[in-house]
């Protein structure tokens, strides 16, 4: 008997759910093994059945339940309540989902400040009214997936590599534990450091990295941190290579903008990232501003109004 896979998608881009089918041929490897029930991504299959005739929303049973993306709104709460009703095993897909992504950073503001800004302009005439019958209300901020229902696996990324997604799978078909990374970027990176205390402030990534000899590879590339670039790397939960050698920002010679979230779950990526490069003698002042250290894990209340 196969197992019963269902998804959904809440706060997001669908960026997880195309990683989803960026599996190629293993996803056919795995269709001989699971079902998909229900995924918005591929499967027509309404909320209140496929006539509308329903009064409630009503999801189907599953073994699994992969759901992507934050919870912003009363619609995507109850979407998200019914899954963790339905499914046995509850993954959280995507950094949205694990620490509300991109979309957390509207926690800076207050809804009214977003409401306002997004309906009226200094460049618009005043609306009459801001839209809001039969639209979901907005939640007071962007929540990651488990600040309202218990997840058990969390699969981190923006958006999460497949080999990670297909390699998840395969341990729970098989009764295990999925095996996830669990160190930082910079321990998965191939660059050279020289040393602390070189670069005293932070420039902005305008010009190409150095390399200790020109045109060598990305192994005798100097570390961007130490160039003064701002690389999340220290304090950035490592994996966007999958099953490969390289961070995927670093194989683009570009710093790592955090996307995976903190190394440890409940880490606080601003925090950390101030601290690491105090240690490495470089001035915090020198941050244009600290939101974006932050852009991926704004959720468990880190981004506030007013911050």
């Amino acid at each position: 008997m196969s197992a019963k896979i269902s998804s959904e998608w809440l706060n997001s881009c669908s960026g997880c759910e195309i990683s989803i089918i960026d599996m190629g041929e293993r996803l056919l490897e795995a269709l001989a093994l699971i079902e998909f029930v229900h995924l918005p991504a591929l499967i027509d299959h309404k909320y209140y059945g496929q006539l509308g005739d329903q009064q409630h929303l009503h999801l189907p049973e599953a073994d699994v339940g992969i759901v992507s993306g934050g919870i912003r709104n009363t619609e995507h709460l109850e979407v998200a309540q019914e899954m963790r009703r339905q499914c046995k095993v509850i993954i959280a897909l995507g950094t949205c989902a694990t620490h509300g992504g991109i979309p957390a950073l509207c926690n800076s503001f207050t809804n009214e400040e977003i409401v306002t800004t997004y309906y009226s302009t200094s460049t618009t005439d005043k609306p009459d009214a801001i839209p809001a019958q039969g639209i979901p209300a907005l939640l007071e901020r962007c929540f990651a997936l488990d600040e309202h229902i218990k997840v058990d696996i969390y699969l981190p990324g923006c958006p999460p590599h497949s080999d990670q997604i297909f390699g998840a799978l395969l341990a729970l078909l098989k009764g295990q534990t999925p095996e996830l990374p669990t160190k930082s970027v910079c321990d998965q990176c191939p660059s050279v450091r020289t040393g602390k205390g070189q670069v005293k402030a932070l420039k902005r990534f305008l010009h190409a990295p150095e390399y200790l000899v020109p045109d060598e590879p990305l192994e005798r590339m100097r570390c961007l941190l130490e160039q003064g670039f701002l690389c999340m790397g220290p304090v950035t939960r490592g994996g966007c290579a999958g099953n490969g050698p390289t961070p995927r920002c670093i194989s683009a010679r570009v710093p790592c903008r955090g996307c995976y979230g903190p190394v440890k779950a409940d880490g606080n990526q601003m925090l950390d990232m101030l601290n690491a490069l105090a240690s490495n003698g470089i001035d915090i002042q020198s941050l244009p501003e600290k939101e974006s250290l932050l852009r991926f894990s704004g959720a468990h209340g880190l981004l506030r109004p007013g911050r």
